[in-house]
């Protein structure tokens, strides 16, 4: 009996995802792994495999929920199930996989985590509790289409954007590149996406307060950036506060995208501190409520002097920053990636290789902060190991997008693991015994 009723369902599912898919993915448009301008009607033939393949999945795992009643149990296997899809995704065009991953998320067609995370890894930060410290990076939801179903992926928050006041199309395509032997990505993409007006009608629309955070159990960061043609770069981070800050568990100020002509000289002493205090006012002169504003991050380059982080710590605490991300994609090409031909194109390299180098800024900043500021790790994670490193490193929190990129759902899960597992390995009883154990 619950064999017909697994495949009635696998049918069921199947046909109903494989003629709702035909139109939202066609019609969308994203960041990065995805365009901004309009989508065309007829995606390739390896994204129509792509649909197929996350159908077919979703019918198995249907099928297999319904002869289990442990949600629990069921969320586990649903997350090790996702894994079939990862080599399809793989051969597919990067934007295309982004378009379908994000639909897919959108739609609700992915994983939800039911499993209670560790306790070891719960922390509070900035006032915001935290499930976990594990956090996806802006560039992934440019738009803020998916935030419900990525934070149900169990993730501990997610940051949408670059948000840009204005819609821009972004950089000509091709845009992005795997280097998939380093586990690596290069983009220049160059904020494409849909523009304050878009991103805030969609948070608007899923936004409610609850326990955790402003748009549920997880913690949502907005990412502000700036138009590409734009004269006046404080102006849009003001419009982008404005716009966008009430429905923020975080804010962050992102002035090291390579790919943006200009924006990475916005991280000099005196021009960062003058958009800081601009932005700052913006923010502090809108009502807030017993809570208060949003915390307000700086998000900064890999490719810093050590001077540059001298001055960048030095406006961090001057103006009481709240926090600052270490660090965006680099402009430089490790040995690693260049036996690898794509590492010719421009633009930001991210992933693997990027790893030591977002590292050793990040312990730079610690020390430099005096760890009075929280920092969050961005830069090569890929492991419950590498994420460790971060927190040893200085960061409270840490960010990850290329391993997700190439890992799919399952990695999430298995990350917390090795996290908690290290943790206690080396003796610590939570995350924050941990940061900047190696700089101490």
């Amino acid at each position: 009996m619950s064999g017909r009723i697994a495949f009635g369902f696998m049918k069921g599912s199947l046909t109903h995802k494989l003629k709702s898919m035909a139109v939202p993915i066609a019609n969308r448009s994203h960041y990065c792994s995805s365009s901004s301008a309009t989508a065309k009607p007829d995606l390739p033939r390896s994204s129509r495999m792509g649909r197929l393949l996350s159908g077919v999945v979703i019918g198995l795992v249907g099928g297999a929920y319904a002869s289990t009643l442990d949600e629990a149990t069921f969320s586990g296997w649903l997350f090790s199930a996702s894994k079939a899809a990862n080599p399809l995704f793989a051969l597919l065009d990067p934007e295309v996989a982004h378009r379908l991953a994000i639909s897919a998320a959108t739609h609700g067609w992915v994983p939800k985590e039911k499993r209670p995370d560790q306790q070891i890894l719960g922390l509070e930060v900035w006032g915001r509790k935290f499930a976990n410290p594990i956090g996806l990076s802006a560039g992934f939801d440019k738009n803020a289409e998916a935030v419900k179903g990525l934070l149900g992926l169990g993730f501990g928050f997610i940051e949408v954007g670059s948000v840009t006041p204005l819609p821009q199309e972004g950089n000509p395509k091709p845009r992005m590149f795997r280097l998939r032997d380093q586990g690596a990505i290069i983009n220049r993409c160059g904020f494409n996406g849909d523009g304050i007006a878009a991103v805030a009608k969609r948070l608007e629309a899923q936004h409610e307060v609850k326990q955790g955070g402003k748009t549920g159990p997880g913690i949502l960061g907005v990412n502000i950036g700036k138009n590409k043609t734009s004269e006046d770069a404080a102006a849009d981070y003001v419009q982008g506060i404005r716009s966008l800050s009430q429905y923020a568990d975080y804010l962050v100020i992102n002035v090291s995208s390579p790919n943006t002509p200009g924006l990475r000289q916005l991280q000099g002493r005196n021009q960062l501190k003058d958009l800081v205090k601009k932005v700052k006012a913006a923010r502090d002169e809108m009502q807030w409520g017993k809570e208060g504003p949003p915390p307000l991050l700086v998000k900064i380059a890999p490719d810093l002097s050590k001077q540059d982080l001298e001055d960048i710590a030095a406006v961090a605490l001057d103006l009481s920053l709240d926090g600052l991300i270490i660090s965006n994609t680099t402009i430089s090409r490790p040995e690693v990636v260049q036996i690898n031909p794509v590492s010719k194109e421009s633009g930001g390299l991210s992933g693997k290789p990027l790893f030591n180098l977002s590292n050793d800024i990040l312990k730079d900043m610690y020390i430099l902060t005096k760890g009075k500021i929280p920092l969050v790790g961005c830069g090569g994670v890929s492991s419950g190991e590498d994420a460790y490193k971060k927190i040893r490193a200085g960061a409270t929190l840490v960010q990850l997008y290329s391993a997700f990129a190439y890992g799919g759902p399952a990695l999430i899960p298995q990350i917390k693991d090795e996290l908690a597992h290290c943790l206690k390995r080396d003796g610590f009883k939570s995350i924050y015994e941990a940061v900047g154990a190696d700089c101490r």
